[in-house]
C-alpha cells in the first residue's frame, strides 16, 4: 500500500508510520488511538500534509466516478468472466 505513496522529503519513523496506516486513517479503519497519532503527525508534517491532501482529493474523485451503474450487458459479461476465472481456479487446484 505504501509502495503507491511520494514520500519524497518525508523523513523518519513517524513519516513512514503515517503514510503506510493513511489508508486505512483515510477510511476510518483504524482504531481511535491510531488515529489521533496518525491526525497529531499530519498536523505537523507538512510533507504529510500534502499526501493526505492528495490521497484525500483522489479518494473523492474515484468515489464520485464510481457512483453510474455498469450498463446490464457490461455487468453480466464481467460477472461471466469472474465465474470462468473462479471454474479455472477450482479446476487448478484440483489437479
Amino acid at each position: 500500500m505504501s509502495d503507491d505513496l511520494t514520500t519524497e522529503g518525508c523523513e523518519g519513523p513517524d513519516c513512514e508510520k503515517a503514510l503506510e496506516s493513511l489508508y486505512l486513517f483515510l477510511d476510518a479503519e483504524i482504531d481511535s488511538a491510531s488515529c489521533a497519532e496518525i491526525q497529531a503527525h499530519i498536523d505537523d508534517c507538512s510533507e504529510c500534509l500534502t499526501e493526505y491532501d492528495l490521497e484525500r482529493l483522489v479518494k473523492s474523485l474515484v468515489s464520485r466516478s464510481c457512483s453510474e451503474v455498469a450498463p446490464e450487458p457490461l455487468r453480466d459479461k464481467v460477472l461471466f468472466s469472474i465465474r470462468t476465472v473462479q471454474v479455472q481456479i477450482s479446476e487448478y487446484r484440483q489437479s
